[in-house]
């Protein structure tokens, strides 16, 4: 560059420097290479555009001149760069090494998109002053290539239709813009519906270049697998009038799911017109094979299905072995306050028998001297607190240690009461934990057929898993849990039953009768769980069951997680 005239002229004078788009990588990395001893004006192109690439905007802001941050805020900076990325769907930018041409400086940039593939076009950025005072003279024009000043970055898009959706053997489930089904029946039960997107999900489709019209999933495997059956959107994208890219929406290829028609029809046969969920689970694919009614969304304390967490903790933390022997009680005292086994019954004996009975005076002291920070680590190893592997599934919950409260409070959230809720989803991928050896699942209602074993994360060690396995085996064959057994299968499982509100009809009083009055249990004050896996040692389904104010566990889900379990094995 030519240097004349006084300095002071020099400083007024503003220099222009090209920068044009190409190359690849991350708004979060880039490299810009430059050579040593450059002049003052060309290692601040270099900044500035290294900064652009790593999107470190407080870093560009820095190098503006005086009039362009007075004319604009950093936050007002920094949202104009956010905007354009988020308007163009822009996901990677690299710069490359900065060449002088001509009096200016070219500077290689690529922009890869969601929607419009690479966009590269040239930009100038315009150098105010030289040598130390050399700042870049910055305006709104400068958020994306191809601008211009006043004129606007504007995207117009467009979905393609809807893919199909399979069953694992590709029986359609549901196909066009009717979606529908050879086998309505089953499809009724897991497709789901589609609609306007809820709010909560707008920033999220916003992100994508989905049209805020766009039509989604709003359950079932509609929401679950929505990303997958929406395809590519469509669209230009515009500089004012000036076109910048376009493309067509690209629908997605149909999408076969891991559901298995005799076993979703067993799930939904079983459960009837009951409210409630029913999941199946292949443990070691992590292939959800059925779920029925409310299965990923359906939140309720899990009651004593929570007891296969506590032992888990308990077994791991050496309070309780196999060796362990119990009193046999009817009720616990925690905190001054009684905790009655369930209808009060006598419970006490060994470890494998406080178990199989499912002894609240037994795992409520459990928990409560496992304690709060234990107990929520090991319920959070399991999958609590965490986003479900199934897109929409609701989040299982305890509170956090701090804040689930004193012993009694522990005790009640070990055996699945107080402020605990999960859903027949968490309680089936628990079970596949334990028939994993220790290791969870990761989950999916995509068929694969090149997998032969999911991803898993190790929850526990493999010999506190197989003593749960033993506990669990003995619930089903003497246990409360007998109405789950199968000739010739090992059924490893656990009864729940949750109580919801008092367990008590009313009172005797002088204004009621004391023969209407009752001590034993309303069965529609309770919800009934079961969790199971068979067969144990080679476990091929996992099932979760809880059906809302439908009385004991071990009565009424029981009976439906064997059904599932036979169709799955039938299979």
């Amino acid at each position: 560059m030519r240097r004349a005239g006084s300095a002071a002229q020099r400083r007024r004078r503003t220099v222009a420097v090209v920068v044009f788009v190409a190359g690849a990588a991350s708004f979060g990395g880039g490299l810009v290479v430059g050579a040593a001893h450059v002049p003052q004006e060309r290692t601040l192109v270099e900044r500035f555009a290294a900064a652009w690439s790593r999107g470190d905007y407080a870093a560009m802001y820095r190098d503006l001149s005086a009039a362009s941050r007075d004319r604009f805020t950093r936050e007002q900076f920094s949202a104009a760069y956010r905007t354009a990325r988020e308007t163009a769907t822009a996901l990677t930018l690299r710069t490359g090494e900065v060449r002088e041409q001509d009096g200016s400086y070219v500077v290689p940039v690529v922009v890869r998109t969601r929607i419009f593939g690479t966009i590269t076009r040239p930009m100038t950025l315009p150098v105010e002053g030289e040598g130390e005072d050399a700042r870049i003279a910055w305006g709104r024009e400068h958020a994306f290539p191809g601008l211009t000043p006043g004129a606007k970055l504007r995207r117009e898009t467009r979905m393609p239709p809807r893919a199909d959706i399979l069953a694992r053997d590709n029986t359609p489930l549901a196909t066009g813009p009717d979606r529908t089904s050879d086998v309505p029946d089953v499809a009724i039960n897991v497709v789901g519906r589609v609609g306007e997107a809820p709010a909560e999900r707008r920033d999220e489709l916003r992100e994508r270049g989905w049209p805020s019209d766009a039509t989604v999933g709003l359950n079932g495997l509609e929401r679950a697998l929505d990303i997958q059956l929406a395809g590519t959107p469509g669209g230009t994208l515009r500089a004012g009038d000036t076109v910048l890219a376009r493309t067509e929406p690209r629908a997605a290829a149909p999408v076969r799911t891991s559901i298995s028609i005799p076993v979703e029809r067993a799930a939904v046969t079983a459960l009837a017109d009951r409210l409630g969920g029913v999941v199946a689970i292949a443990p070691r694919t992590g292939e959800v094979l059925a779920f029925a009614g409310i299965a990923f969304s359906g939140l309720q304390p899990p009651g004593s299905t929570m007891k296969i967490i506590t032992v888990t903790g308990g077994l791991e933390q050496g309070i309780a072995d196999l060796s362990s022997s119990y009193p046999v009680e009817t009720f616990t005292t925690l905190e001054g306050v009684e905790l009655e086994n369930a209808n009060g019954e006598a419970c006490g004996g060994t470890l494998t028998q406080v178990f199989a009975e499912s002894c609240n005076s037994v795992f409520a002291p459990m928990g409560a001297q496992l304690g709060a920070e234990k107990l929520v680590d090991i319920a959070e190893r399991f999958g609590f607190n965490r986003q479900p592997d199934i897109p929409g599934a609701a989040i299982p919950t305890i509170p956090a240690a701090g804040e689930i409260g004193d012993a009694l409070a522990v005790g009640s959230s070990a055996i699945g009461q107080g402020r605990v809720q999960a859903t027949a989803l968490t309680m089936g991928t628990v079970a596949a934990t334990i028939g994993l050896r220790g290791r969870r699942p990761r989950l999916s209602l995509l068929y694969d057929e090149r997998q032969r074993a999911a991803p898993t994360t190790r929850v526990t060690r493999t010999e506190v898993a197989r003593t749960v396995e033993k506990l669990m085996l003995a619930v089903v064959r003497e246990g409360t849990g007998t109405l789950a057994a199968i000739p010739g299968v090992k059924v490893a499982g656990k009864t729940g039953t949750a109580e919801l509100e008092t367990t008590k009809r009313c009172e005797p009083t002088e204004e009621n009768n004391p023969e209407s009055c009752s001590d034993e249990a309303d069965p529609t004050d309770t919800d009934a769980w079961f969790s199971a896996y068979a067969p144990a040692g080679e476990p091929e389904v996992a099932v979760g069951v809880m059906l809302v104010r439908a009385g004991a566990g071990g009565d009424t889900a029981a009976p439906v997680a064997r059904q599932v379990i036979q169709a799955a094995l039938d299979r």
